[in-house]
Formats: C-alpha cells, sequence, structure tokens
C-alpha cells in the first residue's frame, strides 16, 4: 500500500528565463547550469602510494541561452554589443532559470550572478531548409545558487 505524495520528475521543457531589467521572451535550450570544484593535487613526501586532493575554487560554467529569433534587433543582441563595443558602463546582470511542474508552480530556482554576454550566435541561413531561425546568447556567470 502507497503511502504520501506521488512525485514525479519534472520535465526539461517546462522552464523560463528571468534576466534583470530585459523582456527576454522564451527560450528553448538553455546549457551551463553546472558548478565544477577545482582540485588541487599535493603528493606527500614518504607517502608515494597515495595523492592528496585538496578542495579549489568553484566555478560556475557558461550559460548558454537559445532562442527564436523574432526580431532583427532585440534587447539580448543590444546588450552583446554594448560589451563588443565597450561603450559606456558595462552593465552586468543577474537572473534565474526557473523550472515549473505540469500545473505550472515553480519548483526550482537557479540564480545566476553578474553575468554578460560573452558570445552571441546566429544559425545557418538555409534557403533550401524550413527550420526556424536561432538566436544563441553565451553568459559568463561569476556565481551560480539554487534556491
Amino acid at each position: 500500500m502507497a503511502t504520501g505524495q506521488r512525485r514525479d520528475h519534472h520535465g526539461a521543457f517546462h522552464f523560463h528565463v528571468e534576466i534583470d531589467g530585459l523582456s527576454v521572451g522564451a527560450f528553448r535550450h538553455v546549457t551551463g547550469l553546472k558548478s565544477e570544484t577545482e582540485i588541487f593535487e599535493y603528493v606527500e613526501g614518504g607517502d608515494n602510494e597515495s595523492v592528496r586532493k585538496l578542495v579549489g575554487q568553484t566555478r560556475p560554467s557558461n550559460l548558454t541561452l537559445k532562442r527564436g529569433i523574432v526580431a532583427a534587433e532585440g534587447e539580448l543582441w543590444r546588450w552583446r554589443r554594448e560589451f563588443a563595443a565597450g561603450d559606456g558602463p558595462l552593465k552586468r546582470r543577474s537572473g534565474s532559470i526557473v523550472l515549473r511542474d505540469d500545473s505550472g508552480a515553480e519548483t526550482t530556482r537557479w540564480n545566476f550572478h553578474k553575468a554578460w554576454p560573452v558570445r552571441w550566435e546566429l544559425s545557418d541561413l538555409d534557403s533550401n531548409a524550413s527550420d526556424v531561425v536561432v538566436e544563441s546568447l553565451e553568459l559568463a556567470v561569476e556565481r551560480l545558487d539554487k534556491k
């Protein structure tokens, strides 16, 4: 006899992206939700059978956001252009990747901090294909936490 509430896995398709001060729309793909800690190996004199592994810095990876392009010039492109040209005060932004359940309720939130666009890319254009044109934006992230 089963007791308690049923818990199903969340679908990877039910999420949205928030970035401070930008109207970003919906993304179809997010990669890079990853945090990794460096390992420093230390060989202790006289101990030839093992290597000590010490904790180093923890770093989040860059985030890549992909979506179908709807306008030739949008807010993400303008933000990237500011950094590429070095125009004026360069504004780093924080934001969130929010996972939702089937009812639409928020289940998990990954917050990224002090991000800035390091790369913008457009998918290949091909007159023989019927694919949607996809805009990709890669963000360098200083910190990533989960709420």
